[in-house]
């Protein structure tokens, strides 16, 4: 290799090394909506950054396609070791087993908290370790496809997996990473498939390069807008709530137990303001009657199923329906509600199309402009038109006093209507769920303290795992499937608490609607997204009606309404507790299981920052033991001691890669005429100078070597010299012509 076949390799190894430190940086942006801020991306840029240098120094020092990854992978894998590594309150200078195990221990923990946290999840030591983790891997594949393999294409690849968590969530990307993710991608295909040529060239290829890249990621962010406003776009009715980036979303009144959870949507279905009334001229309640009220009036019903024939739930028909005003209350028997439990409550529609409102399952008055009904058997307001973005109505409600004291004295009612809440379809494993049922019942005699044994059975993460994919059925059961996989979403949950508590002789339903959503100031304000569709059971007591309980896992639901929490056996101030407030939902086929931001009762890892000055430490004698090997390996590869006939040979083979070649009976001083009329022929112009003083010294000393009785000896380095030269020359020929010659016909002469 020349002089300036190796300046120009270096510079374009360097720059294609900070292209791929530039576009996993770029990816790891994408992450920036799933993880609260912290000091991860910080972190996780520096250590590409890093890594992305030394993986660059050792290609330059070797020139090895291969070496840096492997290089760069031991020295990421002891950084890892070290940072993380370290005995609490301790340090760590080298990568031992106990740092080892320390290391894997907290990954581990990073994965518990990712699989029992809601987005955004919590940014702590054992999310940092991931996340630098899984950007040096990124970085290592990304560059080993580029520069070490030549397919810079596949880079792609490496790179969409810091995407897909975002995609798969759906939690859109900020536009940043698009920008740089996109550019240093396109700049990278561009600079390593540019053609060699001199190094002056290589300052205008990469302008043009980075021009022509910047431009493309520009003109897309410029031209998306305009595209996803073209109209029709979002036009499409779907099916189930939660399907799809974009269009009306709709609530299924079917629930079927063998769907899987489908892609969900995080469109905003709808937003509301909750505040305490203002008092009336001494006639409401003081604002000390109302301060101590939690601003949360629990999930939003739209409507519920109660017939259920061992696979899926659905409606049994509709009931008659009333006008209704704005000042009456619905949904309970008082005449007089508790004024010092009000709510006022201000709701706006956005992409939600439905024929029933979502309203509080706590008694309340609707106000809502156009033709509304209202149900009472089943407690729904029903309209004859579906709801329209932008559409708004209001509500008083009445935060109801339930306590699990009251719900035990009660004991299980008999719902007025003629729906019946009893009913079990004679399944094929019927008898097997009602044993199991019985099971975990056990000696409980009231409705309350049966119903809280099949909660508390559901929730627990010792029996079940929250998952959005259905196992394959393996009876004709869905409910005994479900039971015997013990993996399922919110819908199987739900509908297997349904069927057991009627078994158990207590009245009960599926209700489908909304989970609270997240609060978003301390304005009173909480946004719901389609993510946040909920399907949850309710069961039926004497003088209370209508009463929630909330198997599902806690992870994705957040804690219980108080008089269901075993850790809230008194009176408190309203159905939900303070852990309620603000969870974020995830989506479903037909209503989906919610997702708080933080798990209740979840162990929180405290974050604690270690020193950096034990991973420089370390981080420094890895590359001095790198160093050492490269120079060891530099010299095991120094250029060979050539002679003469063993340098023609050499500069014959690496003009053929160049398409110069010549018969073997050629004699050299003919070769040097085949090389000059093959650079005439392709270039217009012959070697001259150093390189054609190079090219006829080897082709005389080869002469000498072989036809001369006395030779004149020549050392490797003036053999090495004028191969270079003269490959030099004929490289600044060809990479100055109009264009790229053809390659000749037929396989080039000699080795």
């Amino acid at each position: 290799m020349t002089t300036a076949d190796r300046a120009e390799g270096n510079t374009r190894g360097w720059l294609s090394s900070a292209l791929c430190a530039l576009a996993t940086c770029g990816a790891l942006v994408a992450l920036g909506r799933l993880i609260q801020p912290g000091r991860w991306p910080a972190v996780a840029c520096v250590a590409v950054i890093l890594l992305a240098a030394v993986i660059a120094a050792v290609r330059s020092l070797t020139g090895s396609p291969w070496v840096p990854t492997v290089v760069g992978a031991v020295v990421a894998f002891a950084g890892l070791v070290v940072r993380y590594g370290a005995p609490p309150g301790g340090t760590q200078v080298l990568p031992t087993p106990d740092a080892v195990r320390r290391t894997w221990a907290l990954a581990g923990e990073g994965v518990a908290l990712i699989q029992g946290s809601l987005v955004p999840m919590p940014s702590n030591r054992s999310a940092e370790v991931l996340v630098v983790a899984g950007a040096a891997a990124v970085l290592l594949l990304v560059d080993a496809l580029a520069l070490g393999a030549g397919a810079p294409a596949l880079v792609a690849l490496p790179l969409s997996a810091l995407w897909v968590p975002a995609v798969v969530l759906g939690y859109p990307a900020s536009g940043w990473a698009v920008f740089w993710t996109g550019l240093a991608y396109l700049m990278l295909l561009a600079l390593t498939t540019a053609p060699g040529g001199p190094q002056a060239d290589l300052v205008r290829r990469s302008s043009t390069a980075f021009a022509a890249a910047a431009g493309a990621v520009v003109l897309a962010l410029l031209a998306a807008p305009a595209v996803a406003a073209f109209p029709g776009w979002s036009s499409v009715r779907l099916p189930t709530l939660g399907d799809g980036p974009s269009g009306p979303l709709v609530l299924s009144s079917n629930l079927d137990l063998r769907d899987s959870l489908g892609s969900r949507s995080s469109q905003v279905v709808l937003r509301y303001t909750v505040s305490r009334p203002a008092p009336q001229d001494g006639s409401g309640p003081s604002p000390a009657a109302t301060s101590a009220l939690p601003l949360s009036i629990g999930p939003l019903r739209a409507f519920t199923l109660s017939s259920f024939d061992g696979r899926q739930w659905s409606r049994a028909g509709d009931g008659p329906v009333f006008p209704f005003d704005g000042g009456s209350w619905l949904g309970t028997d008082s005449a007089t509600p508790d004024p010092a439990r009000e709510l006022d409550v201000q709701v706006r529609l956005e992409s939600l199309r439905e024929t029933r409102l979502p309203i509080s399952t706590f008694p309340r008055t609707v106000a809502v402009d156009g033709t509304w009904r209202y149900d009472p058997q089943r407690d729904e307001v029903v309209g004859t038109q579906a709801t329209a973005a932008g559409q708004t109505y209001s509500m008083q409600v009445e935060v109801q006093d339930l306590s699990a004291d009251q719900l035990i004295a009660a004991g299980a009612g008999a719902p007025s209507g003629s729906e019946n809440y009893l009913q079990v379809p004679a399944t094929q494993h019927l008898a097997d769920i009602t044993a199991r049922a019985n099971q975990i019942v056990g000696n409980a005699t009231t409705a309350y303290d049966k119903a809280m044994a099949l909660q508390q059975y559901f929730r627990s993460g010792a029996n079940f795992t929250y998952d959005t994919k259905v196992p394959p059925a393996t009876s004709q059961d869905a409910v005994w499937d479900f039971l015997q996989s013990r993996r399922g979403y919110c819908v199987q949950f739900s509908s297997t608490m349904t069927l057991m508590a009627r078994i158990l002789g207590i009245p009960a339903r599926v209700a489908v609607g909304f989970l609270p959503g997240t609060q978003t100031g301390n304005d009173g304000e909480y946004v719901v997204t389609g993510k946040q569709a909920h399907a949850w059971p309710e069961l039926y007591f004497a003088g209370y009606g209508w009463v929630r309980f909330e198997p599902t896992p806690a992870v994705q639901t957040g804690a219980p309404p108080a008089w269901s929490d075993p850790y809230v056996r008194s009176t408190g101030p309203g159905a939900q507790g303070p852990n309620d407030l603000g969870r974020a939902g995830q989506a479903a086929t037909g209503g989906a299981t919610g997702a708080p931001t933080q798990a209740p009762h979840q162990t929180v890892t405290t974050t604690v920052h270690g020193s950096w000055v034990p991973t420089a430490v370390t981080m420094g004698l890895v590359l001095l033991a790198a160093a050492a090997a490269l120079l060891v390996w530099r010299r095991l590869r120094r250029p060979p001691e050539l002679n003469a006939e063993r340098a023609w040979h050499t500069l014959r083979r690496r003009l053929a890669k160049r398409h110069i070649t010549w018969a073997d009976s050629t004699t050299p001083r003919g070769c040097v005429r085949t090389v000059q009329d093959t650079l005439l022929e392709l270039t217009g112009r012959e070697l001259q100078g150093a390189a054609f003083e190079g090219l006829t010294e080897l082709a005389r000393t080869v002469e000498d070597e072989r036809y001369a009785p006395a030779q004149s000896p020549r050392t490797s380095s003036q053999l090495h010299h004028w191969i270079g030269e003269t490959l030099r020359g004929v490289d600044e020929l060809v990479s100055d012509r109009p264009g790229r010659a053809a390659a000749p016909s037929g396989p080039p002469a000699g080795p």
